[in-house]
């Protein structure tokens, strides 16, 4: 096994366990939302760009969207139609107070990191489906935008200057999407200059799958749990 893949299988391996952690809201910055009125347009920027470079299921699912995509036009297409689909909900889910079961959420969240990396390795192509993909990186942003919506509405955040703050976090979250994304990017160009690229794009599909899968287990027993 060479370096090259022994590093992207422990990159992995480190996102598995975080991924049971995605779309939470750390403790200290829940009490700095809560404490806070009024225009806080930096603080917001801040912490929505901190959500969305911490979130693992983002990240995984964003992952398996550009692991075949070669041209930076294709890549700028799929990651603006997510970015578009997570806008709206994210601030819609809030501004509108439309909630939805965080559980149920993540779990669809978690199916979509599973959906991706089960097309990159074409299982859908051997089941005779044919799937519009843009179309799906869209709907999947929607979902993951209310991910994230129904963790702020958990939160006794002040009405005052709501809006404004709300479009400043998700500035934050797309600043912090382009952040990753150009980091992931790098790392698939540096892989993909090894002819072990596509020698082992099948098995870290697959482990990109079973992370889906565990996060859809989680996410699971969490629901029946508490239903």
């Amino acid at each position: 096994m060479n370096s090259r893949w022994r590093i992207t299988l422990l990159l992995l391996c480190g996102l598995l366990p975080t991924t049971l952690l995605a779309h939470g809201v750390a403790a200290s910055d829940a009490r700095y939302l809560e404490s806070v009125s009024g225009l806080q347009f930096i603080p917001y920027l801040y912490l929505g760009a901190k959500h969305m470079v911490t979130g693992y299921d983002h990240l995984l699912f964003l992952a398996g969207v550009i692991f075949f995509l070669y041209r930076l036009k294709d890549v700028a297409i799929y990651v603006s139609l997510f970015a578009l689909g997570h806008s709206i909900t994210l601030l819609l889910g809030v501004l509108a107070s439309i909630h939805v079961n965080p559980f149920a959420v993540d779990a669809v969240i978690a199916l979509s990191v599973v959906y991706k990396a089960f097309e990159n390795v074409g299982g859908f192509r051997l089941l005779g489906f044919s799937i519009n993909t843009k179309a799906a990186v869209f709907l999947f942003g929607l979902v993951h935008g209310f991910g994230l919506s129904t963790k702020l509405q958990d939160l006794h955040l002040s009405p005052d200057a709501l809006v404004p703050n709300m479009i400043a976090f998700n500035i934050g979250v797309e600043l912090g999407q382009f952040t990753a994304l150009a980091l992931i990017l790098l790392l698939f160009s540096w892989w993909r200059q090894s002819t072990s690229f596509l020698n082992r794009a099948f098995a870290t599909n697959m482990a990109i799958m079973t992370a889906g899968l565990v996060l859809f287990g989680y996410q699971l027993t969490g629901l029946l749990l508490t239903a």
